[in-house]
């Protein structure tokens, strides 16, 4: 039954973040914390199944530091668009 609760949460975790990926696409910072959130729900879930098939934890951290340089370049991108156009939002500059 805990297995189970665990589960569930993990599934909700990544389903609110895919809830505010989706909702809150005005912000970069917004949209750069929901993605941390989701992959924190998957580094959830891939530690709960390793666990339980009784599986070595080193892609574990393959997946954290994939995850860590994702983060550092979304903050970059951040960082230089604040720069440039002064804020974070999608609708206050032009692609073209």
């Amino acid at each position: 039954m805990m297995m189970l609760n665990m589960w569930i949460m993990i599934f909700m975790m990544f389903l609110f973040g895919n809830m505010i990926f989706v909702g809150k696409h005005k912000h970069l910072l917004i949209v750069l914390m929901s993605l941390e959130f989701i992959i924190l729900s998957i580094f959830f879930f891939l530690m709960l199944y390793l666990m339980s098939v009784d599986y070595n934890m080193y892609m574990l951290m393959v997946f954290l530091v994939f995850s860590v340089c994702e983060g550092v370049l979304g903050l970059s991108i951040l960082v230089s668009m604040i720069r440039t156009h002064g804020n974070d939002y999608f609708q206050s500059f032009n692609l073209i």
